[in-house]
């Protein structure tokens, strides 16, 4: 098990009780996996969170990455949004956790970040840096976008762009960020995205494999 995914996965997930923030902190450190700059963001990153009262802690959450379209942690909404390539991607990710013996609660999307790094936490490193690639233009443009809002959690998104291998599409990473940031505090606008079209500016997997 790489602790240092399995903790990133933790953060990104519901907060739905109290991180034992020490705990996750020492995890990171003897893992050391992750650059000492790095790694003492997502341990304010950890802090922040447990300091926070759950209420409100669930509160941002839900604000972010629920009510947030351009902020979803679910990957394949930024590459193919609602279009039928979509279900063929899911089905892909799905097959690649099944042969590794990964299996998903029937409630999660394959494609829902925390699981998916769930489910690279479980491979062997070279492999998970190798899978955590894959959506690497994604993440670096969500990094970005949780940047320009000053949010502890872009630390989570540094964090994945330090362990894959590679380096993000600059280009693909200026299409992802040209599309709309929502408010998720205008709820028409947000209707208006829903019902809209969604444009896919990524390439689509290719057939029998599971790249986000």
């Amino acid at each position: 098990m790489i602790r240092t995914l399995k903790i990133l996965s933790m953060l990104l997930s519901y907060p739905d009780e109290e991180l034992p923030a020490r705990d996750l902190s020492e995890a990171l450190a003897g893992e050391a996996l992750l650059p000492p700059a790095c790694r003492g963001k997502v341990t304010a990153l950890i802090d922040d969170i447990s300091a926070c009262d759950l209420y409100d802690a669930r509160e941002r959450y839900v604000y972010l990455f629920d009510r947030t379209r351009s902020l979803s942690l679910h990957l394949f909404e930024h590459v193919h949004g609602e279009s039928r390539d979509r279900g063929q991607a899911m089905v892909d990710l799905s097959e690649l956790y099944e042969r590794n013996g990964f299996r998903i609660a029937a409630r999660e999307l394959p494609d829902y970040l925390p699981l998916f790094l769930e489910f690279a936490a479980t491979l062997p490193l070279s492999e998970a840096r190798d899978l955590v690639a894959q959506p690497l233009d994604i993440l670096s443009a969500l990094a970005e976008r949780l940047r320009r809002r000053d949010s502890p959690y872009a630390a989570v998104f540094e964090a994945l762009e330090e362990i894959a291998n590679g380096a993000a599409d600059a280009g693909e990473v200026r299409a992802l960020l040209q599309e709309p940031d929502d408010d998720p505090g205008d709820l028409a606008a947000i209707d208006r995205a829903w019902e809209e079209t969604a444009v896919s500016f990524g390439p689509a997997a290719a057939p029998g494999e599971a790249k986000p």
